[in-house]
């Protein structure tokens, strides 16, 4: 996955990612700045999630 998100956007994902995913602090989630890989990489650190997984997860968050 290697999708970027748009600014706009992001700012608005951003509390749902939160809420989702509360172990990602906010300097992580201002890191992240919409980039899909930041993100990918985070939830597996963070989570244990296999990386298919954790694209899943994202991609289900974006529709």
């Amino acid at each position: 996955m290697n999708i970027d998100i748009a600014e706009g956007k992001w700012k608005q994902l951003k509390g749902e990612v939160k809420d989702r995913w509360g172990k990602l602090t906010d300097d992580e989630l201002n890191q992240v700045e919409g980039r899909s890989e930041r993100l990918v990489g985070l939830l597996q650190e963070r989570y244990g999630l296999e990386r298919e997984q954790a694209e899943k997860e994202i991609e289900f968050l974006l529709h």
